[in-house]
């Protein structure tokens, strides 16, 4: 096969042929092409961008800043704006360049950007702009990012609405090629009217990739010659008038775009159908609804012409162009405007046919009855689209094959089909992210969000309520503080929104005289889009000046690392600096304050230090945290204290405990503060990479290459994972690889918020040529393979829907990767099993394959982020993926990250398909988590294991007084219910819970007994050394205002001091025991005590009818977990649990034992 010599600047520099590249990279290529057209022209011009990042144009700023030096080479300035407006103004600027005639240039041409909400706050500055004109030889662009199905803002948006208020004529793209196209024709437009040109971009469009011609020789620009423009043109002039501007835009200038329109066929008739009596208008993303909805029906161009349909693409929505319109309306009984949220084009449309004799009903947004069709909100689905189409068609003619696909769209339509979602991946903090700790209020306040990361704070019990639009922030409670009992809150502001526009929210809240104190989140970086730095200088001295000289009452300071901050520094006297961990008490005095105080709560963003990081600009500490298993409880004090991803449920045979995610781990050591001696620094060394050994690639010499499927049309792939975890990055490769075959390629990332932990779904259409892609969407049930790289997004409806039965192919990652709710919920459950049945009940059994291809991945390669390069190895080696191996190894190689780890992770996944159980034989020695021996598999084997447990952790006396309960309880429950050891089990279990309490001797014992070295040397190498965070009683203090005790740090000395320790272990509950007189230890002995007199009740009344509440009862100490303040409460609560279940079991057993109740429960 004959493949194309690419290099990743190509979507840059190819002057010919195709180039592979995003939406958002069409929009940089831009200004460079039209500075060549220029040149070509005779013109020596310039370019300028500004504009402000949102979604989806989050991601065009950082592109711009990484090709600086080469738009500086086409006289291209690059410029951040501080906000939207004021970008705005900029732009106005650059056509002002030339009047004084100081201008270096014969005219800039610009661009302006920002996504819905920017252009609504810039509204006024983008009135006078287009009024006032455009130079001759510049020209401006204006880029709507709208998100319509807020994806990624606070509300759904639609910006044509404000354009054509401010007189702005609106190009919409449907797609990479048109960005590029549209983008060039805009400037002449604009050029040629004096009107700024917006330039719609949607997620469907800017943010998709596909293989587009790059030969701009092929876009022929006419100037109409059947327009009288004025003598003095329509351009921006000085002295002017806005009365004079007034008259020029109504009477000359959009006059002038529709001609423009015209001469150069903008909008067009894409199938023309002579005798066709319906017509579809359709424009932007919505004709690729439009075109998928058509080949879900099976209808083509040949197709439509004997089914009598036309249809018409529109690419200038407002000023609609009539002549075209009103030539495509001939004929017709019908037609159907298709476009997305509220109506633009139809009502246009209705008003040129207005005055036409035989004029076909035209139907949109209400159909034919005056019922909604279309409706505004939300969306438009390809299959409704379908739907409404096949219905209009069959009542002018009857077609058997129009008619049962019509049945299939009414089903897929039909949601409630699917299974129920057992999970939803959330977006959430990072790992190690600041406003994990910034975001809280101490008890009795509230908060309120604002825009940016901290905004998702909403959703997790954090006491925050309410939002405002950006810039805001606070001012809502302006108004609302005169008429509320509550007398203060607390107001986030990101550091990003602060330098945008915050200083005047807080302003007012200074002039209105409220009481508020704004948590100004200094994180170092713009990071919900992409960890941007500031558009400008600001530091914290700088905002502690700007808050003094605005009226704060107070300015404090608080920091992961309060010593860099000192007088020196630039820290003024009367600003008191604090460490993270004072956080609640500060707090508690700001909020007593009359006024406006201020906090600045400073701590580099965890995601954009990990970058730092990778790119060698700051330090990476040498230090992990590691959790002895054994040692830990389970109680989950620290993911609340963390709030933290990286903090991730161990299964074990002793419960539920916690261990490190050292891939996402970002270091920054918050849960190190949970209430428990099971936490470890280990400084220096590395992880150890679980890499096979080097012959292994000897004895796979024989890996057979796959027979490829065929493309029929276009092969459809959908990708499932998790924001952050590299699943966009499949997709790309794929991309590549594609666009290396010559073949068609188009992309659709859907990530939203997914950058931040939540689900990400990509689509890929392959075909044989660029022409065979449409739309880069997946209709539903399109899909012909789903590699799935989370369980739970695979799960989701938003997958399942893509998925149809007997037809699609599945390969899941079966690892259950736990949400976000884990943090608050230690005891959550993964319902790893009802996915995967409500995924094999949608697509078949025979079509689904799950793997654990995550601790696969770790175990051969080192690293969990090698996992979704694994799945397409696995799949490919499946004959899955329609490319040839060479060109996806070359497009890794063209990517140039890591790339001999991808080709191993590839070629690893590969090997698995093809041999997967030598794999696993091979694996299976290397657990991830390095558990030292299999758990007990039979009820006799768990009750030994545990007697030889106690045995180590006592003596045999322990262990026999254990086994004489259990054994007990076995004879009467098998007695009574015969065939029943469930009660039997419960109290083996929990019995050896209680008598195996982690004082210091066990927790001693634990440490030292061997089996923690051996699982710390299985997981890390090279030259490290250990520290341990204990609390120890008799040395540690008491925190005096939460009243934990205050853990240390202790090197490897404390190491034989443990170990003597233990030995010590005899003293466990004697007169000589030093510990033992602490409260906890009290209360632990008489929880055994308790539990014995309980389990003695429970058989004397054991029924088959209270069986069950017996089984609740004798679980209870599973709700005691962690230590001294933390066990504490979970004792309390668990007492009142048991309180009430004993009540229900006496019930029922219609006993009495001699017992007082306040012997039996405390």
């Amino acid at each position: 096969m004959e493949k194309r010599s690419v290099s990743l600047v190509d979507k840059y520099t190819l002057k010919k042929g195709y180039a592979f590249m995003t939406g958002i990279q069409a929009l940089v290529r831009l200004p460079l092409v039209q500075r060549e057209l220029d040149l070509k022209a005779g013109l020596n011009t310039a370019g300028y961008i500004s504009g402000y990042r949102g979604s989806p144009l989050g991601g065009y700023d950082q592109q711009l800043e990484l090709n600086t030096k080469l738009l500086n080479e086409y006289q291209v300035k690059f410029q951040p704006g501080v906000n939207e407006d004021l970008a705005a103004t900029a732009l106005w600027g650059t056509q002002q360049t030339e009047l004084g005639g100081e201008g270096k240039y014969d005219g800039v041409f610009g661009i302006w950007y920002g996504k819905g909400p920017g252009v609504d706050r810039s509204g006024d500055a983008l009135r006078h702009a287009n009024y006032a004109g455009t130079s001759k030889f510049g020209g401006v662009l204006a880029l709507m990012g709208d998100d319509h199905t807020c994806e990624s803002s606070t509300t759904c948006h639609q910006s044509e609405l404000a354009m054509v208020d401010a007189m702005i004529p609106i190009l919409n793209p449907s797609g990479v090629q048109e960005i590029i196209d549209f983008g060039i024709i805009g400037w002449k437009l604009s050029r040629y009217s004096g009107c700024w040109v917006g330039l719609k971009c949607v997620h469907d469009t800017v943010e998709s990739t596909a293989s587009i011609n790059v030969d701009v020789d092929r876009i022929k620009i006419e100037t109409p010659n059947n327009f009288n423009l004025p003598a003095d043109d329509l351009n921006i002039r000085f002295p002017d008038t806005p009365q004079a501007q007034e008259k020029r835009m109504h009477e000359y200038k959009i006059d002038a775009v529709r001609a423009f329109c015209r001469a150069n066929k903008l909008d067009r008739a894409v199938w023309h159908g002579g005798s066709a009596k319906i017509g579809i208008v359709t424009v932007g993303k919505s004709y690729l609804d439009t075109r998928l909805a058509f080949e879900e029906l099976g209808i083509d161009e040949t197709e439509a012409e004997r089914l009598g349909v036309r249809l018409y693409k529109v690419a200038m929505p407002w000023p609609l162009e009539p002549e075209g319109i009103l030539e495509f309306a001939e004929g017709l009984d019908l037609i159907i405007v298709v476009e997305e949220k509220r109506a633009l084009i139809e009502p246009q449309i209705k008003e040129f046919l207005y005055d036409v004799s035989r004029r076909p009903k035209v139907i949109g947004k209400i159909d034919e009855s005056g019922e909604s069709l279309f409706r505004p909100a939300g969306a438009l689905d390809a299959n409704h689209i379908a739907a409404t189409i096949a219905r209009r068609i069959l009542t002018f003619r009857t077609d058997e094959k129009l008619k049962k696909r019509l049945q299939e769209m009414e089903i897929r339509m039909d949601s409630s089909l699917l299974p129920q979602e057992s999970m939803v991946r959330l977006p959430y903090f990072c790992s190690g992210c600041p406003h994990n700790t910034s975001t809280v209020v101490p008890e009795g306040s509230i908060a309120m969000a604002g825009i940016g990361c901290h905004y998702m704070v909403q959703w997790m019990d954090r006491n925050t309520i309410g939002f405002t639009q950006m810039g805001a922030e606070g001012a809502n409670w302006v108004g609302q503080a005169p008429f509320s009992t509550r007398k203060h809150i607390f107001q986030n502001i990101g550091d990003g929104t602060y330098f945008h526009s915050g200083t005047m929210a807080i302003r007012a809240a200074v002039s209105s005289g409220i009481n508020i104190t704004y948590k100004i989140l200094f994180n170092d970086a713009v990071a919900m889009t992409g960890g941007q730095g500031f558009d400008g200088p600001m530091t914290v001295q700088s905002i502690i000046q700007q808050m003094y000289a605005e009226g704060a009452k107070r300015v404090d300071v608080v920091s992961d690392e309060p010593e860099k901050f000192t007088q020196s520094s630039g820290i003024p006297t009367n600003v008191k600096v604090y460490d993270r961990k004072d956080l609640d008490i500060l707090q508690r005095e700001l909020r007593e304050i009359e006024g406006v105080t201020v906090l600045i709560y400073e701590q580099v963003c965890a995601a954009e230090k990990r970058r730092r990081r990778k790119r060698g600009l700051i330090p990476d500490p040498p230090r992990r945290i590691y959790i002895n298993d054994d040692v830990c409880e389970g109680c989950g004090d620290c993911g609340l204290k963390s709030n933290c991803v990286a903090v991730l449920p161990l299964e074990t045979q002793f419960g539920r405990k916690r261990m490190i995610d050292q891939s996402a781990c970002n270091k920054d050591y918050s849960c190190v503060n949970g209430l428990c001696p099971s936490f470890v620094s280990v400084i220096g060394g590395k992880m150890r990479k679980n890499a096979p050994s080097a012959n292994m690639d000897v004895e796979w010499t024989s890996l057979p290459e796959p027979k490829l499927p065929v493309i029929k049309g276009t092969y459809n792939i959908v990708l499932t994972g998790v924001g952050g975890t590299g699943i966009v990055t499949i997709g790309a490769l794929l991309g590549m690889a594609a666009h290396l075959e010559k073949k068609g390629i188009g992309i659709l990332d859907m990530i939203g918020l997914a950058q931040k932990g939540g689900a990400v779904l990509s689509h890929l259409r392959i075909g044989k040529s660029p022409e065979d892609i449409h739309s880069p969407r997946i209709a539903s049930q399109g899909a012909d393979l789903v590699i799935g790289g989370d369980l739970v997004v695979t799960g989701g409806h938003k997958s399942l829907s893509v998925i149809k039965s007997g037809h699609t192919k599945l390969v899941i990652n079966s690892y259950e990767m736990i949400t976000g709710d884990f943090t608050k919920n230690a005891d959550m459950l993964f319902p790893s099993l009802k996915i995967k049945q409500a995924i094999q009940q949608t697509a078949g059994t025979d079509n689904t394959e799950f793997l654990d291809a995550s601790r696969l991945a770790t175990a051969l390669i080192g690293d969990t982020i090698a996992t979704n390069m694994f799945m397409l190895g696995f799949a490919f080696q499946r004959g899955l993926i329609p490319l040839e191996r060479s060109s996806i190894e070359q497009a890794i190689e063209i990517n140039g990250m890591s790339v001999e780890s991808n080709k191993q992770s590839f070629l690893w996944g590969r090997r698995t398909a093809h041999d997967g159980k030598r794999v696993w034989e091979m694996t299976a020695s290397i657990a991830e988590d390095f558990l030292l021996e299999e758990p007990p598999e039979g009820l006799d084997e768990l009750i030994q294991h545990r007697a030889d447990v106690l045995t180590a952790y006592q003596n045999k006396a322990y262990a026999k007084h254990y086994l004489q309960l259990v054994e007990r309880v076995r004879t009467i429950e098998t007695d009574r219910l015969p065939g029943s050891l469930s009660l039997t089990e419960a109290v083996a279990r929990y019995y050896f819970k209680l008598l195996a309490y982690k004082d210091e001797y066990e927790v001693a014992r634990l440490y030292t007994n061997g089996d923690f070295m051996k699982k710390i040397r299985g997981r890390f190498e090279g030259d490290f050394r250990l520290k341990l965070h204990l609390a120890p009683p008799l040395f540690s203090h008491r925190d005096s205002h939460t009243g934990e005790p205050i853990k240390s740090a202790f090197s490897s000395w404390i190491f034989p001091v443990l170990k003597m320790l233990s030995r010590f272990k005899f003293l466990r509950g004697t007169a000589f025991d030093l510990f033992g007189k602490t409260k906890e230890r009290r209360m632990e002995r008489q929880l055994i005590q308790e539990y014995e007199q309980t389990i003695k009740e429970l058989l004397l009344g054991l029924t088959k009818k209270n069986h069950n509440i017996a089984l609740e009862i004798a679980k209870i100490p599973e709700q005691i977990r962690g230590y001294d303040m933390v066990k504490q409460r979970h004792f309390e609560t668990a007492k009142s649990n048991e309180k009430k279940l004993l009540a229900k079991f006496r019930d029922s057993a219609k006993i009495t034992v001699g017992l007082k109740s306040s012997e039996l429960v405390s």
